[in-house]
This record gives C-alpha cells, sequence and structure tokens, in this order.
C-alpha cells in the first residue's frame, strides 16, 4: 500500500484528498448511500473507495473488500456499519495509520453493558494509536468550498448551498440539517459543518481549535447537548477571541440529575442550566435562547469587538414605521435586559432639523412619514451618529412587504456604519429580508430574537484567563459529608468566619452555656444535613437549664423523624443578627468544573432562584458583579433608607469560597453557607450554618 504524510487534524476533517466509506451501500437513497452521493453532487474531486465486501460495485464505483485492499491509506474514513462492526473497521484504521475515522452508528452508550463494552474497546484503540475519532453517534462532516459532504444527513440533498465563514460545530447531527436550510434561507452561508455526536474521543472544542487558524472562517455557530469537553471548549474560545472571531451557542436544558446527587441547596441551585450560563459567560461564548438568533446573530457579531469585563448594558435606540412593532421590539429588548435612554436633547434637536419630531421616550416612531425613503434614511444617519446610543434596532412596519424599497432599502444602505444595526420586520416579507441580509443587516421575523440576538452579542466578554480556570484534577466518586464543626474548620481555612460555637456530648451537658447566649441549638451529626427539617435546632437558649431542654427536644425529635440517627453530639452557637441572609456555596460540576454560587440566604434559597453562578475561583471584581446580580441585595445597599449591608464583605466571602477549588488533599465536592449574615456596613459577614461534601480522605492518592 502506498502511503503519503499523515494530514493535519484540520485537513484530514474537512479537506481530505482521499476517503474510504466503510459499509457504503449500492441502493440510491438509502442511508448509507448518502454520503457518496453527496460527494458527487457537491463536486468532491479527492479519491473515493467504497468499502463493502458483498458488492463488487457500489453506485457505480469500484468496491474494495476491506481498507486493508486499499492502495493508499485514505485520510478520513467515515463507518456507516452496526456498532460491533464499526468496532473492527476503526481498529483496522488504527493498524493502518488513518489520521480520522467518523463512527455513525450508535451502540455506545455507557447505560446499557454492551455498549459500555463498546465503548472501553474504542478507547482502548484510540488510546494505543494515533486514531482520532469523530463520533460514534456522528452524521459526518461538510466543507462545501471543497465540495465535501462526507455525511448522511438527508439536507445534503439540496440543491444551491451556499458557501460563506460560518463554522458550525453541533453535538447534535440533525441541528446541522436545520441550520443547513435555514442559513440557505438567511443568506448565510457556511466554511464548515461537523457532527460531533457523543465525542468519545474528540471534543467539540478540540475540533473548533484546530479550525481556528483557517483564515476564511468568520464566526462560529455551536449546539451543544452538554459541556463536555470544557477545558476544549475553554482553549478554543480564547483562541477565538484573539483572533476577533465571534462564537454564538445554543444550548440544550441541562438535566437536573447533578441536582438530585446534592445535599445541599447549592446543588439545586447550580445543577440547572445556570451552570450552562456561566460557562458560557466566562468563555467569552454569545449564548442565544432562540434558534433563529445563532444564525442572525453572526452579522451583528462580526461588526462588534468582544467588549471588556465590566462594561455597561448596551444602550439602544428603536426607530419604527409602525408604533405597535415599535413597542414590541422596545418591550422585548427591555425584558432581555437593553438600556433604552431615548434620544438626548441634541438627538432631538437634529432630528428636528431633519423635519422628524421625536420626544424622549425610548421608542422613536416615524409613523407612516417613515415610509418614505428619505425620511427613513436621514433619522438613520442621526441616530446612527448618536453618542448615547450603542445600536440601533430599526423597525418597519406593512409596507416591508410591498415596498421595501421605501423603508426597508434606507436601512440596507445604512450598513456597516461602525454601529450595530439590527432590523424587526414586522409583516411577512421575505423579499425584505433577503435585501436586508444580503447588505449585512441583521434581519428577525421576530423581536424576541432580535432581542435575543443583541444582548447576547453585547454580553460577550474576553475569556477569563486559562491560569484562573484550569481544570482541576477530576475528584473520585466516593465521597462523605462533614458536620457542623468540621464544615467550619474546611471553610475558616478558605478564610471565611463563623458565629462562635462550641460542641459538647450528650452524655455530658456542661451546667452553663460554653458560649454566649443567647445560643442555638443544633445536633451534630454528618448523617443530618438539613438539620430545621429534621427538628435539630433549638433557637433562643438562654442558660445551662435551656440547654438541657433543648438536647431533650432534639433526642425526641431525632427520635420520632430519623431513628436510626443517635443524638450524641450538639453544636451550641452563640446567635447573631444581620440586616440580611445570603447562601454562598461551592460546587464540582462534573462537566464544567468546579463552580461558585451566591443566592438570597434562608430555607427558601430553592424555591426564589435569586442567583448569580461563576466558574471557580473568582476575583473581587467577579464577586462584586456578583452581588449585583442577585436582586434580593439590591435591599441591602440602602434602599428607601434601609440599613446597608456590608457587601463588600459578602463579595470577600464570595471569593473565599471560591477558593475551594483548589484546596490540597480531598477534593471538595461540595460546600455551602447557608444563611451567612450579612452585618451592617463595615461590621463584616458571619456563618451561622455550614455544610461541606468532600471526597473520602482514603481514596485521595
Amino acid at each position: 500500500m502506498n502511503t503519503a504524510p499523515t494530514p493535519a487534524l484540520y485537513d484530514a476533517l474537512l479537506s481530505p484528498s482521499s476517503v474510504a466509506i466503510v459499509g457504503a451501500s449500492d441502493t440510491p437513497g438509502k442511508t448509507t448511500a448518502r454520503p457518496m452521493e453527496y460527494l458527487r453532487e457537491h463536486g468532491w474531486t479527492g479519491r473515493l473507495f467504497p468499502v463493502n465486501p458483498a458488492r463488487e460495485t457500489v453506485l457505480g464505483e469500484r468496491s474494495w473488500p476491506s481498507l486493508s485492499a486499499l492502495p493508499v491509506v485514505p485520510d478520513h474514513v467515515f463507518v456507516l456499519t452496526g456498532a460491533d462492526l464499526a468496532v473492527e473497521a476503526v481498529r483496522e484504521c488504527a493498524g493502518l495509520g488513518v489520521t480520522v475515522a467518523t463512527v455513525m452508528a450508535d451502540g455506545f452508550l455507557d447505560g446499557d453493558e454492551r455498549g459500555g463494552a463498546r465503548r472501553a474497546e474504542l478507547r482502548e484503540i484510540v488510546g494505543t494509536s494515533g486514531i482520532r475519532l469523530l463520533g460514534p453517534g456522528s452524521l459526518g462532516v461538510a466543507a462545501l468550498g471543497h465540495g465535501l459532504a462526507l455525511t448522511a444527513n438527508a439536507a445534503f440533498a439540496e440543491p444551491g448551498l451556499g458557501q460563506g465563514g460560518v463554522f458550525v460545530a453541533s453535538q447534535s447531527g440533525s441541528a446541522i440539517g436545520a441550520l443547513l436550510s435555514r442559513g440557505k434561507e438567511m443568506g448565510v452561508g457556511f466554511r464548515g459543518m461537523v457532527s460531533t455526536g457523543n465525542e468519545l474521543d474528540l471534543t467539540l472544542g478540540e475540533i473548533c481549535l484546530a479550525s481556528v487558524g483557517d483564515p476564511r472562517i468568520e464566526g462560529y455557530a455551536l449546539f451543544l447537548e452538554n459541556l463536555t469537553g470544557a477545558d476544549d471548549l475553554r482553549a478554543f474560545a480564547r483562541a477565538a477571541a484573539e483572533r476577533g472571531k465571534p462564537v454564538l451557542a445554543y444550548k440544550l436544558g441541562r438535566t437536573d440529575a447533578g441536582a438530585r446527587l446534592a445535599v445541599s441547596h447549592t446543588g439545586a441551585l447550580a445543577g440547572d442550566d445556570a451552570v450552562a450560563d456561566a460557562l458560557l459567560k466566562d468563555l467569552g461564548i454569545a449564548r442565544v435562547r432562540t434558534f433563529e438568533a445563532l444564525l442572525e446573530g453572526q452579522h451583528l457579531a462580526r461588526g462588534l469587538p468582544i467588549r471588556a469585563p465590566g462594561a455597561r448594558r448596551p444602550r439602544v435606540c428603536v426607530l419604527s414605521t409602525t408604533g405597535g412593532g415599535g413597542a414590541m421590539a422596545v418591550d422585548c429588548l427591555a425584558a432581555a435586559g437593553a438600556d433604552l435612554p431615548g434620544p438626548s436633547p441634541e438627538t432631538v434637536r437634529r432630528l428636528a432639523e431633519a423635519g422628524i419630531a421625536a420626544g424622549h421616550g425610548a421608542l422613536i416612531d416615524l409613523t407612516l412619514a417613515g415610509t418614505r425613503y428619505e425620511v427613513m434614511k436621514s433619522a438613520l444617519d442621526v441616530v446612527l451618529a448618536a453618542p448615547e446610543f450603542d445600536a440601533v434596532v430599526a423597525v418597519p412596519g406593512s409596507s416591508a412587504r410591498f415596498h421595501p424599497e421605501l423603508a426597508v432599502k434606507p436601512i440596507a444602505d445604512c450598513a456597516g456604519g461602525g454601529k450595530p444595526l439590527a432590523a424587526f420586520v414586522m409583516p411577512a416579507a421575505p423579499e425584505a429580508l433577503r435585501l436586508l441580509r444580503s447588505s449585512g443587516v441583521a434581519a428577525f421575523r421576530t423581536p424576541e430574537s432580535c432581542a435575543d440576538a443583541l444582548l447576547a452579542v453585547f454580553g460577550r466578554r474576553m475569556p477569563a484567563e486559562a491560569e484562573r480556570r484550569r481544570r482541576l484534577r477530576a475528584p473520585a466518586a466516593a465521597s462523605e459529608v462533614l458536620d457542623e464543626a468540621r464544615s467550619y474548620e474546611v471553610l475558616g481555612g478558605a478564610g471565611l468566619a463563623c458565629a462562635p460555637y462550641a460542641v459538647v456530648a450528650a452524655a455530658r451537658l456542661p451546667e452553663e452555656l460554653p458560649v454566649a447566649g443567647p445560643a442555638a441549638v443544633k445536633i451534630l451529626s454528618a448523617e443530618v444535613p438539613h438539620k430545621s427539617d429534621a427538628g435539630g435546632v433549638v433557637l433562643g437558649v438562654a442558660d445551662g437549664a435551656g440547654l438541657r431542654a433543648a438536647a431533650d427536644r432534639i433526642v425526641q425529635a431525632m427520635a420520632e423523624r430519623l431513628p436510626g440517627v443517635p443524638a450524641e453530639r450538639f453544636l451550641v452557637q452563640t446567635m447573631a443578627r444581620g440586616v440580611g441572609e445570603a447562601l454562598v456555596g461551592f460546587r464540582h460540576d462534573p462537566d464544567a468544573g468546579p463552580v461558585v454560587v451566591l443566592a438570597a440566604g434562608g430555607v427558601l434559597a430553592e424555591l426564589y432562584r435569586d442567583r448569580s453562578v461563576r466558574p471557580a475561583p473568582v476575583d473581587a471584581a467577579t464577586a462584586r458583579e456578583m452581588v449585583g446580580e442577585v436582586i434580593a441585595f439590591r435591599a441591602l445597599a440602602g434602599y428607601r433608607g434601609a440599613p446597608a449591608g456590608d457587601l463588600g464583605a459578602l463579595a470577600e466571602a464570595v471569593v473565599a469560597v471560591s477558593r475551594l477549588a483548589g484546596t490540597d488533599g480531598a477534593a471538595i465536592l461540595e460546600a455551602e453557607v447557608n444563611p451567612l449574615l450579612v452585618l451592617p456596613e463595615g461590621q463584616g459577614v458571619i456563618a451561622v450554618d455550614a455544610l461541606v461534601r468532600r471526597e473520602s480522605e482514603d481514596r485521595v492518592e
């Protein structure tokens, strides 16, 4: 067999010189026949080798009995067989020195015994050879600029698919087809498209990182089902940001399985989509909530550099020819978090000079007068130059459907003016949308997707430093919950203060309170993480007699509610009073790694879900940003004359808890202070309950 130099990963994936298709079918239209059909239809010129030992020809091409029989080592092998045969095909690829193999088959899930065994076999093959594996469960790849459509996705049967500068990476194979067809409608072309499947080896982030040096890629659209390979995603996001290539992502909701395994409120608060939000924000990736915004937002993102940390909310001007449509845009933008300041007196004066009467509200409604080209164009020229606005949204009304040259063409003619310009086209007006998009104006069919894309793109920040976000050693599966006293020791080591306490034995209670009263008496047991729920807390204890009475009450409550848990020790703690309560928590997310959570405190923390989440550790500036995001803490800033709390100390507490990400020895899996009392301004914060879960010390190497 003749061999050639091994191509680089990106070249083997998307511009291979030779491709083999194992399991290629001779039946036109069949799923396993599609890759050959698409390669022909889209004009791929490389060497193609169908491998099917049961046939002499496949779709008119010579069929080969095995990969070993080929005259060359193919750069990329697409395996279309069932799961068991796919394993053997990958093994053969590895032995031959194939750079990349893509496996379409399912049947590799860890949930069933045979699937787990197949995964283990693939891992062993990949780990002991130089082959890289895409999938399993991948529908393939496409790079239409090369004519490469190495995919079984039915959407590639459509003719006239455009080329462009967007690179799509999707953990869902079907989403590739949806984006392809929507992109054709929107006039968005693609440089490359990859379906990553189950990511047993190659992750979405690693593939994108391999592509980031391609000068023809202008931006990225990611479809995420999970956060597998967060480290690779982090490395890619930084490389893309450094090159000025925007990354937009649509993320499906996360499972709550992690939340069900948690022992603290933190697990529930940070076990859902909040972690995905926090990670993507930390990586400078614009997360959109609507599918349309994933592609339409590309127009906006290319014209707006990534912003510095702490940048203000975008100030948006809404200019319409239809009051109802303009009001819809204003409502959606405000709900998404935009600032809508209205025109300044100087802008009002300049509009008046152009014959346009504008008030000082959030909406500049041109009414029917705006359906004349010169009126809309003059108004746009003024507001695009106005320093009080960061972006402009134009809303043409019914004329957009039948006379786009009136109110739509002036919008198109203002494209590229140095300030982001978007349009929400109120009626169904496909010609108007095409005109705007061909001019580089982001044009939306709904106000929700318009607001979504605009706020997501403006929300991009430079990714956090890799050193601060390095992934720590994966914790062991076995874990232990610490009692409250041991939890205070861990948190104290991180720099967090707690109210004075003493530990007493049920068999030898002291005659007097061991701490200053009034005190809280609590059962001290790692088996009772939520003491109040079990009747394990008595408040307001003033003396020794009260201590003994409290102990009796707790012993009785345990016997009734948790009869298997002995009440042998108590924690007696001085009661403190603050002006507010907070929850500060830490959790090691299985995908995203360590995260820190700040929320309103108390037993109803999960119910209100008023929280802020970030990857840990965080610096002081990020902690202050988190404090500002929790609505409950606005009351502690002296709202309507209420006593101000020490929010600076609260931010310092967030930093302290986030340091648990770097704890030596047994890794901390979960930690929580709830409540953390916020004292009056200048007096600090103090913990009055704590919970820590860490990996078992006997499992730490």
